[in-house]
């Protein structure tokens, strides 16, 4: 099997780098030509919680040639139909695309290639851009798993993908791939979005008190949207983050409350993407992690007014009117209020 990562910024190089450590072919490509350059010449040296250095093949897209059996898809989700078009050209008869990108990516990536050939993966873990060859895992190497799944009726490619993703960590198909998604999304509507504000790690933001009732508010914001949509959210490594975190009384919720810091404990050191989007000046992917949730529950006639004012505040940023900053706290504050 040829195999690619196509997007290879801080977590495509921390994925192409253990997939390469375990011997295994894997090309790690991406526009970003001085990244490229240090790959070529120093191989990929992987720091945060990990620390090892390997050899690993990277090109610039310019320079893909002849035909791949698999491409991890690893960019911004905006890019989806122009990058899938692109892609399309590269895979062989068979070959299928994994979005391994946030939200619910798999229906534009069908919309370019087809049903058939889309395969999805939640990625449960975090890493950090350094450039020059450089990225930081910054989720504790035993929790490195991944639930890969499809919408498509047949579910023949999965064990491709699983065994490849089996490199790195944990790789769990899942039946109800919908309800996967579903719940890394109401993770990410909550923690993703103050992170990308404030420029806080997920676990600065679960030991912020006040912060925290933000997180938990947009959770279950996420939650009950699900549950108008039919979708039943599935456990995040082992976890029932419904049961755990969803909640009607003041009871569960102060409960609730209590145990967000401990479910960051492992991921205490991610920092959103988006985050960096912002502070570099270029739109992130608000529009396909709460956006998706405010779009479904406007269908189902279900209010989410934080997710609305998290969206708000981001295009906020993206239009210059603020700066991604820890003082953006107050503005999330006012929104709960």
């Amino acid at each position: 099997m040829r195999a690619a990562i196509y997007g290879a910024g801080a977590m495509g190089t921390v994925l192409g780098a253990h997939i390469s450590r375990a011997g295994r072919q894997i090309d790690l490509i991406t526009r970003n030509a001085s990244h490229v350059e240090a790959l070529k010449r120093d191989g990929a040296h992987i720091g945060g919680t990990v620390d090892f250095t390997v050899p690993v093949k990277a090109l610039l897209p310019e320079e893909m040639s002849g035909k791949y059996d698999l491409i991890f898809l690893m960019t911004k989700q905006r890019e989806n139909p122009s990058v899938c078009a692109f892609l399309s050209q590269y895979l062989s008869e068979n070959g299928i695309i994994c979005t391994m990108q946030n939200g619910l990516p798999e229906f534009s990536v069908a919309s370019a290639i087809g049903w058939e050939r889309t395969v999805g993966c939640a990625v449960s873990w975090g890493a950090t851009f350094i450039g020059g060859g450089r990225a930081n895992l910054t989720s504790s190497p035993e929790k490195l798993t991944f639930s890969v799944g499809t919408y498509y009726k047949s579910s023949a490619n999965l064990s491709a993908v699983a065994d490849i993703l089996g490199c790195m960590g944990k790789v769990k198909s899942e039946e109800n791939f919908l309800g996967a998604r579903w719940s890394k999304l109401a993770v990410n509507s909550a923690f993703s979005s103050i992170s990308a504000l404030t420029g806080m790690t997920f676990g600065e933001v679960a030991s912020d008190k006040r912060l925290r009732r933000v997180a938990l508010e947009l959770l279950n914001e996420a939650f009950r949207v699900g549950a108008a949509c039919g979708v039943k959210l599935e456990k995040i490594q082992g976890h029932d983050i419904v049961k755990i975190y969803g909640y009607k009384g003041g009871f569960k919720r102060f409960w609730a409350l209590r145990l967000l810091p401990l479910a960051m404990k492992s991921h205490k050191n991610i920092i959103s993407g988006m985050y960096y989007d912002l502070k570099a000046g270029r739109k992130c992917d608000i529009d396909f992690i709460n956006g998706v949730i405010i779009h479904a529950a406007k269908n189902f006639g279900v209010d989410v007014p934080l997710n609305r004012a998290m969206v708000k505040l981001v295009e906020e940023a993206e239009s210059g009117k603020i700066s991604p900053s820890p003082e953006n706290a107050e503005k999330i504050l006012a929104a709960l209020n």
